[in-house]
């Protein structure tokens, strides 16, 4: 099966993907993998009418497959890269690009970039040398993988363009998570998209994205304070002391 053809739409500034959709959602998703996950079962049509759009939930809730399913269909390596860089490892990625149908606008972005944590050292090896350029004059083998990763946002990604990134704190210190939270806002100020996967809530504070909610039934909108990450995280700092006192109270074997 291939990949459907895009529906397109007016344009809207800095939304270059409007929505996707399941293909037959009025009808029962199939029951093997990746529409075993429930969040990817209940699947309609998800809207994008913000310049940054989360995908957050629990590991394995889909948040990774579906913005690897979108990249897929937008035509980007599945692996990581653009539209050109077309190299391969494994072919390990889920066939549900071939039912999801996005809207797009007319005016397409002259940039794009599918970022993901795990295989980014396949396109640090696959990049022509002659490119370097375009990460900051040194091979991204000759960084850290933190300073990978902030070298092409801040120096290959262009503007106007459509940007997925999939958990891309794993690299990246507290510090360098505010930088790249900068750096996405110079891009969106330059008419750019971010559709972005992350467990981070350093990077779900960024002011006026959508979030949407991978759960254990259909995917619904959340705001910042609500979600899990953000109150977890300020009840650990706020009072970490009595939170790893309950915490290793439940593994404590002489409490049974």
């Amino acid at each position: 099966m291939k990949k459907h053809r895009p529906k397109l739409a007016p344009t809207i500034p800095g939304i270059f993907i409007q929505a996707v959709a399941r293909e037959g959602f009025l009808g029962a998703a199939p029951r093997d993998y990746p529409y075993s996950v429930p969040a990817l079962r209940h699947l309609t049509e998800l809207r994008f009418e913000a310049p940054v759009t989360f995908f957050v939930g629990e590991n394995g809730s889909g948040k990774s497959t579906l913005l690897e399913g979108i990249a897929a269909a937008f035509g980007l390596n599945p692996e990581g890269g653009t539209k050109h860089e077309r190299f391969a490892t494994q072919s390990t990625h889920s066939g549900l690009f071939r039912s999801l149908i996005l809207t797009k606008s007319r005016d397409a972005p002259t940039d794009s970039y599918f970022l993901r944590a795990e295989p980014f050292y396949n396109v640090a090896s696959a990049m022509d040398p002659r490119d370097a350029d375009q990460y900051g004059g040194r091979s991204l083998h000759e960084q850290s993988h933190g300073e990978s990763f902030l070298s092409l946002v801040l120096h290959r990604l262009r503007g106007n363009g459509l940007y997925l990134f999939d958990e891309p704190e794993a690299a990246l210190s507290p510090a360098r998570q505010l930088a790249l939270l900068a750096a996405m806002h110079r891009l969106v100020q330059r008419n750019s998209q971010f559709i972005i996967a992350t467990h981070s809530p350093i990077l779900l504070g960024y002011p006026g994205a959508t979030i949407y909610l991978f759960a254990e039934t259909e995917l619904a909108q959340i705001a910042y304070l609500d979600t899990e990450h953000y109150q977890i995280t300020r009840a650990f700092l706020d009072r970490p002391e009595r939170m790893l006192k309950e915490l290793f109270r439940a593994d404590d074997p002489s409490d049974a």
